[in-house]
């Protein structure tokens, strides 16, 4: 498991620009086989939950070791299914928010906000009350892309199932590919900033899942986060149930002059601002301030034809292949966790563990930006997958041409496969070999 697991973590910490020789203090344990899935779930689950670690323990200046078990991986991926509220389980997904059977193959909507679904509704052309029952035929009589332009066109989110190789070939598909996990910039020559005695202050502008999860690992680290709402479309209950815990919320309408002043005064005193809106939607606010580490999270990316789009993850699996390769074209699956939301989140918290490292010791403001989309890249093309193929031999003998599993016992200087292959059987003489 480590040779599997250290590939991952040392990928995401090089790529958050950190020091090769820490990754030594990271130690795996705990129970296997979770999260089962085709693709590394589990691996990248770990390397994200690491890298998180290393740069915590590198922000603080403790020597270690990181215990990365993925007992507590595991179910910390999952977290919303295991939330209860007195007793009650929460709601995940809305009875709108799944797949569908479009005319020529599969549209997976998400609803869970009610603008969302009302959107969704007016798209199809359904009444505001509208059945799973009415919904399903509507989306049944149109072909899958037709559904996913028309539900966006109307501020909702629908996306056709596609195959890897189609998404690959798409020119948003093309534009992840291109591009790294994450950007980091350092935007100017700020001076660095002078530590306070306070903890680190995080303004947190984020939604769902991905950046909340970030944005709770900071407080966990002692930060104080201050998380922001607008005051019209609060956060789902049991979604702030589960990932506002350590964190203070509030709510500002920051086309308010009133409240925007309060959140000014709020950002020039930040350390940190995490953002997970769609790109461009804050833009008009002037969010930048000399000296701030600012988080940038998206679905899609900030970029390309996709560039300006809403997305969640159960959305960005279907998009990009993940779907499909979890089930199949003919029956779409998905992933045992919401993963690249959960993994986003921890590379996102380690970004700005790093970023903050850095700016204190050279200064300049700092930028970094992540999109579920390029997380979903690097589970399906980057992590090492299993193929039984590289396993296995082929030799030519008495029975024909065999295919047969290469042995397990494996060390320095053994044998790398058998001498010889299988005979006809009771054909071979009744004597030992060499007389």
């Amino acid at each position: 498991m480590d040779n599997t697991v250290r590939t991952g973590t040392e990928s995401l910490w090089s790529v958050l620009g950190g020091d090769p020789a820490l990754v030594d203090r990271v130690e795996y344990g705990g129970v296997s086989g979770l999260l089962p899935a085709r693709l590394p779930v589990m691996d990248l689950a770990r390397a994200a939950v690491a890298a998180c670690s290393l740069a915590a323990v590198e922000h603080a200046g403790l020597p270690g070791p990181v215990r990365v078990d993925d007992g507590a991986v595991a179910t910390a991926f999952v977290s919303e299914r295991h939330l209860r509220v007195d007793g009650r389980a929460p709601v995940n997904f809305a009875p709108l928010s799944r797949f569908w059977r479009a005319a020529d193959g599969w549209v997976r909507t998400h609803a869970n906000y009610p603008h969302h679904e009302a959107a969704l509704l007016a798209a199809l052309g359904v009444p505001d009350s509208g059945s799973v029952e009415a919904v399903a035929a509507a989306i049944g009589e149109r072909k899958a892309v037709e559904v996913e332009t028309a539900v966006y066109a109307a501020g909702g989110l629908a996306v056709a199932l596609r195959t890897p190789g189609e998404w690959a070939a798409s020119e948003q598909g093309r534009e992840v590919a291109a591009r790294p996990l994450l950007t980091r910039e350092r935007l100017d020559e700020a001076a660095p900033r002078a530590g306070s005695g306070r903890p680190l202050r995080v303004l947190d502008l984020t939604r769902v899942i991905a950046g909340p999860v970030a944005t709770r690992t900071l407080a966990l680290l002692g930060a104080d986060v201050l998380r922001i709402d607008p005051p019209g479309n609060p956060e789902l209950p049991d979604q702030h149930a589960d990932t506002d815990v350590g964190k203070r919320t509030a709510a500002l309408d920051l086309d308010r002059p009133s409240d925007r002043r309060t959140f000014d005064e709020l950002l020039g005193s930040a350390d940190v601002l995490v953002t997970g809106y769609r790109p461009g939607a804050l833009d008009r606010f002037d969010l930048e301030r000399p000296g701030l580490v600012t988080a940038r999270l998206s679905a899609w990316g900030d970029y390309g034809p996709w560039g300006g789009r809403r997305g969640f993850d159960s959305l960005v699996q279907v998009a990009t292949g993940i779907a499909a390769v979890e089930g199949s074209a003919e029956e779409p699956g998905a992933l045992p966790a919401q993963a690249l939301d959960h993994g986003t989140g921890y590379l996102l918290a380690a970004a700005v563990l790093r970023s903050l490292t850095e700016q204190r010791a050279e200064g300049g403001s700092r930028l970094v930006r992540l999109a579920l989309a390029q997380t979903g890249h690097w589970l399906t093309d980057s992590l090492p997958r299993y193929s039984p193929e590289r396993y296995l031999a082929e030799s030519e003998g008495p029975l024909g041409r065999l295919r047969h599993a290469l042995s397990p016992v494996s060390y320095e200087g053994g044998p790398a496969n058998w001498s010889r292959p299988p005979g006809l059987a009771g054909a071979d003489a009744t004597e030992w070999l060499g007389g």
